[in-house]
């Protein structure tokens, strides 16, 4: 018997691009107010909106756009004119329509580990556009069940895996956020395996687990997750009893 009975994986910036299409959104929101701010502090503003904001609007493109229009009228004091409020919608619909790009070895691993595995999607962000992504991105029919939650925390992993019936310790996450992928799992005595991504929201950033920490494991790229696997499995099957 495999050692997992699911592995799941986060979307964005896991499975595919995301985080930069926020950065070349932000510069461009920066470059608008450059007549009234510098750009360090628009981005620090910007920030505290998302912040303020994620208990109202959650995560995901439409609470950004939400917190830049917030975070320009403030900045102008309300003198932001309705073209330059335009312009900042028009940078989230380009955001929304932007192709889906699978990242390094993704659509080659995700097939081969779904012939063996029972594999699922867990993230957060706004449905309509996860929803989006995941069907634009050709891997739907590799995945078993899709799960969009509003946040990633212990209690929203615990209630995906009483839903589904999977015991902690059958059960591993993939993702790129320490903070959100990670910790959570951890905490609840299941595994996960850290994909780093070569940029992050300063919201997710934490401090890594302890070395040697009890089902953490830590990759260059998703291609190489097939291979910890098998190792994993050889250990298992070279314990006594």
């Amino acid at each position: 018997m495999a050692r997992f009975e699911v592995i799941a994986f986060d979307a964005d910036d896991t499975l595919w691009h995301n985080e930069r299409f926020y950065v070349s959104a932000q510069a461009q929101f920066q470059e608008l107010l450059a007549q009234y701010h510098r750009p360090e502090w628009i981005a620090e503003r910007l920030y505290e909106a998302e912040m303020r904001n994620l208990p109202h609007f959650g995560y995901g493109i439409k609470a950004f756009a939400l917190s830049m229009i917030e975070t320009s009228v403030e900045l102008t004091e309300g003198r932001i004119s309705g073209g330059d409020i335009q312009t900042i919608i028009n940078l989230s619909k380009q955001m929304l329509r932007a192709e889906v790009e699978l990242l390094e070895s993704v659509a080659e691993t995700i097939p081969r580990l779904a012939e063996t595995y029972t594999l699922m999607v867990v993230t957060k962000g706004d449905l309509l556009d996860q929803e989006r992504k995941f069907a634009r991105s050709g891997l739907a029919d590799h995945f078993q069940q899709v799960e969009i939650v509003s946040d990633k925390d212990p209690e929203s992993y615990a209630r995906v895996l009483r839903r589904h019936r999977i015991a902690p310790e059958r059960f591993l996450m993939v993702g790129n956020s320490l903070r959100s992928d990670i910790l959570p799992v951890l905490t609840l005595g299941a595994s996960a395996v850290y994909v780093p991504y070569s940029l992050t929201w300063a919201h997710e950033s934490a401090e890594p687990p302890p070395a040697g920490q009890s089902g953490y494991h830590e990759l260059a790229h998703l291609g190489l997750l097939p291979e910890l696997l098998e190792a994993l499995e050889v250990r298992d099957r070279a314990k006594p009893g």
